[in-house]
């Protein structure tokens, strides 16, 4: 399991460090050939990297994990990511949290916990 909750926490990462970097760099442009320079800028920032290096590290983690575990067990728990990007988006980027967002946390949270017990 700890492999499945590094694929996570790991997962998570890439996400927020991507939609942090993204944030400060702005609108994507319309032309063509700024939205190629803008993204080759983005892909080269070392926060990105760092972002696609958790994301790639996340993937070794879960094929580790799946040498243990089965699939239709240790999937559900990706979801967790769903939630803890949820927390911290609130959190570090001061996205809005609602009602339906907090009561589909809980159910996955409650999905998460069935399977766990399955």
């Amino acid at each position: 399991m700890a492999l499945v909750f590094c694929s996570v926490v790991l997962t998570s990462y890439a996400q927020l460090i991507v939609k942090w970097r993204v944030s400060r760099a702005g609108a994507l442009p319309v032309d063509f050939t700024r939205k190629a320079i803008f993204l080759t800028g983005l892909l080269f920032d070392p926060w990105v990297l760092t972002g696609l290096f958790g994301a790639l590290l996340a993937g070794v983690s879960w094929m580790a994990a799946m040498t243990r575990l089965e699939l239709s067990f240790a999937y559900p728990f990706i979801s967790v990511s769903f939630v803890l990007v949820f927390i911290f988006s609130a959190l570090l980027f001061h996205e809005t949290i609602t009602t339906p967002k907090i009561l589909g946390m809980l159910l996955i949270i409650a999905g998460i916990i069935v399977i766990g017990r399955g």
